[in-house]
């Protein structure tokens, strides 16, 4: 008992050493990275406000006014006309462009009239002085220059954090900065340092009382949005975002205040961070980048929205508009302002702004400070300690019941910090809590359960009845020898089956499994499938052994469509018992595998072994990645050719070096309409500008099938990865292939 202590101990400190390497930084676990991202959606996401905030107010190009007005971008005359009406009849306070004007306004024709007065009209006097007299009503950039001048007018921009070959570092004119920062400082302060920008034309800029960049967030691996930076350097200076400028601008504020904290040194040099930016008497956290945590008030919707068409004709009430903050934007998908956030997958660029001027003005800025790292490495080491020291002690209802108090504690202390704009580490604990459990549950289990596992072997060692029955007809035809042949394997698994299994008492699991699995084995022995094992909650058979059938991945593919079939119809029985609805994913693959008798003197199974099998497994795993039921792969599609198929995408699993082609079964190719066949096409265009690497092209692509099928999970996958891709591009070389970690 003493030793199975110590094990136990050394087994806890393992966990423990292992999850303290990511929190130390000696490694980052992406897997760690993602839990944390999705703990904190769901803080954010809990405790959203989900209330309107009616003192910002989106004025929006939208569909509407693109069809009112025509297609953007517009004559800066129109957009003057704006700003005189926001300003002279709305009486708004500020009003921010989510745009930015870097080139000039050509729409009135001026030019073309221009070229005429200069060579076939040069002499035509009464061409020349009419000219003149329009000239001022067609010089659309000087029209919307005299527009701002002496307003509270905030324009866009946007910063280049790197430039391309040949490409020019910078065009337009800057606005003022907000300060100037000596070598030293800009050296040792880890903001975000630009290379270029595109800013507004020199007319324009000049005439607007200030600016900020948009663009530039910090993009997280799963392609979501949730920190934006709020200042940036660039040649020594320090910029505000759009939303900075535009709180400053409507708090009044000429000026703002740095608040940096010593981080550390290096080379004998101290090294600082941003903590917090002070504007007016608000203080606004900040990373050591400079950025802020969006404080998101709920989905799309959560400020008011007005088409800038009804501004532009002065349809809106004046009383929606007075003393507000105004910004100016797009929610147009044909415009690409759309982002993925931890509220909503398609939210408008602008609204985000927005979300960050809110929480200024509250102070509603969540912070994760520096000093977390030392909190979650105690913490991780308390809990360890607690745990490691108290489960082997107790029953495992006490022990279950301990480890809920455990986890309940540091929800609550974690919900608390984030009630008081604290972001605390959290999946971290949580994982080590749920490791250490299933470490001390499991070791329990095996080492108390050893006799009644060895009583249940004495009754695995026979050959599934199905078998016997086929080869005692003809028993001088089989073997049971080990032998290697082209095969089909089908691997099938319950989604979602640990939340199914905790929501039901044992009996009533049971007899879930039964009503499920029967029904799915009946289907297999129908098409000419072999049950090799029964694995939990997951199904895995194989067609082509032992009696040799040269249709093997046709049956295979034909029962899997079966299982389908039927899942569909068990659900209403499932639901007229009270169960909860059951999914599946079932994975397919064909290849050469090793069959036969394998096991033990004490035990024997007929069964296939080898990597052909492995990658059925692996196949099986990846359907709920892309959303889909059935995964095949590319030797079992060709050996359907009258299927079709939608190409899913080209990886690489876990434990295979060569990329593989993955599938996903649309149906025979007699029974697919013209409307499948239409968005195939499109979906098969939309992967190549992908894979090409054009993402503009890629995210319209996706995002009109999205639209056309939301229900797709698929699509909003290869959104995520465009947004991914675009922050953190893959090489020139890339060949297309997605690496899954993850078995």
């Amino acid at each position: 008992m003493q030793l199975q202590r110590i094990v136990r101990l050394a087994l806890s400190g393992l966990i423990l050493g292992v999850l303290l390497i990511d929190t130390s930084g000696l490694y980052k676990y992406p897997f760690v990275k993602q839990l944390e991202n999705w703990t904190y959606d769901a803080r954010l996401n809990f405790t959203r406000p989900d209330s309107i905030d009616d003192r910002i107010v989106i004025v929006d190009i939208d569909e509407n006014s693109l069809a009112e007005v025509g297609r953007w971008p517009w004559g800066r005359d129109k957009l003057a006309r704006i700003v005189d009406n926001l300003f002279d009849f709305y009486q708004a306070d500020v009003v921010g462009f989510d745009i930015v004007f870097a080139e000039k306004d050509e729409s009135s024709g001026l030019e073309k009239f221009d070229q005429l007065a200069r060579s076939k009209l040069r002499t035509n006097s009464e061409y020349l002085q009419a000219l003149e007299e329009i000239r001022p009503s067609l010089q659309h950039d000087e029209i919307f220059a005299d527009s701002l001048v002496g307003k509270n007018v905030v324009l866009g921009y946007y910063f280049k954090t790197n430039l391309q070959e040949g490409e020019t570092g910078f065009t337009g004119l800057l606005p003022p900065a907000l300060t100037k920062m000596d070598v030293q400082w800009s050296e040792r302060l880890p903001i975000n340092k630009a290379v270029g920008f595109a800013g507004n034309l020199e007319i324009l800029q000049a005439s607007a009382a200030s600016g900020g960049y948009f663009d530039n967030p910090f993009v997280d691996g799963d392609g979501v949005f949730r920190r934006v930076p709020l200042v940036q350097a660039y040649e020594g200076y320090l910029f505000a975002s759009l939303a900075l400028a535009t709180a400053q601008a409507h708090l009044g504020a000429t000026g703002i205040e740095l608040v940096v904290e010593t981080e550390g040194s290096k080379g004998g040099k101290e090294y600082y961070a941003l903590e917090t930016i002070v504007v007016s008497n608000h203080q606004v956290p900040v990373d050591a980048n400079g950025a802020v945590f969006v404080p998101y008030r709920g989905r799309q919707g959560s400020f008011p929205y007005l088409p800038a068409h009804q501004v532009l004709n002065r349809q809106v009430d004046p009383q929606a508009l007075k003393d507000k903050i105004v910004l100016v934007g797009t929610s147009a998908p044909g415009l690409l302002d759309l982002r993925s956030t931890p509220v909503q997958n398609i939210y408008p660029g602008v609204e985000v702004h927005a979300n960050i001027i809110s929480g200024v003005l509250d102070d509603r800025i969540k912070h994760k400070p520096a000093w977390t790292v030392g909190y979650e490495f105690v913490l991780l080491v308390v809990i360890a300690v607690a745990m490691a020291l108290l489960l082997p002690l107790v029953s495992p209802l006490l022990a279950a019941a301990s480890t809920a108090g455990i986890t309940l504690l540091v929800l609550g202390g974690t919900f608390f910090a984030w009630e008081n704009n604290l972001i605390l580490p959290l999946a971290s604990p949580l994982l080590l809590i749920v490791l250490l459990f299933m470490l001390h549950m499991s070791y329990g289990f095996f080492i108390e359960s050893r006799g009644k596992r060895q009583l249940a072997n004495l009754f695995g060692h026979y050959i599934p009845p199905e078998l016997v029955d086929e080869m005692s007809e003809s028993p001088e035809v089989y073997s049971l020898e080990g032998e290697n042949r082209e095969m089909t394997v089908l691997f099938s698994d319950v989604r979602g089956f640990t939340t199914i299994s905790e929501g039901m008492d044992p009996k009533q699991l049971t007899r879930l499994m039964n009503a499920l699995l029967t029904p799915l084995t009946r289907v297999i022995h129908k098409n000419r499938g072999t049950i090799d094992k029964y694995m939990g909650d997951a199904i895995m058979s194989f067609w082509g052994a032992p009696l040799s059938d040269s249709e093997h991945a046709r049956h295979a593919l034909y029962a899997a469509m079966e299982m389908m079939d039927e899942l569909k119809i068990m659900q209403a029985e499932f639901r007229e018992r009270g169960w909860p609805e059951v999914n599946i994913g079932i994975g397919l693959n064909t290849g050469d595998m090793n069959v036969g008798n394998m096991g033990s003197e004490f035990r024997m199974a007929y069964t296939v072994l080898g990597d052909a099998v492995n990658l059925g497994s692996r196949l099986e795993g990846l359907t709920k990645e892309y959303g889909v039921n059935i995964i095949v792969s590319e030797s079992t599609r060709a050996a359907i050719p009258e299927f079709v198929f939608r190409e899913l995408d080209l990886v690489k699993v876990k434990g295979k070096n060569e990329p593989v082609a993955i599938f996903e079964p649309v149906g025979h190719k007699n029974d697919i309409d013209k409307s499948v066949t239409k968005e195939l096409t499109a979906y098969k265009r939309a992967l190549m500008s992908f894979r090409a690497q054009a993402w503009d092209k890629a995210e319209l692509d996706f995002f009109n099938l999205n639209r056309a099928s939301p229900d797709r999970y698929l699509y909003q996958v290869y959104l995520n990865r465009v947004a991914f891709y675009r922050s953190e591009p893959p090489p020139p070389d890339w060949d297309g292939v997605f690496v899954h970690t993850s078995k």
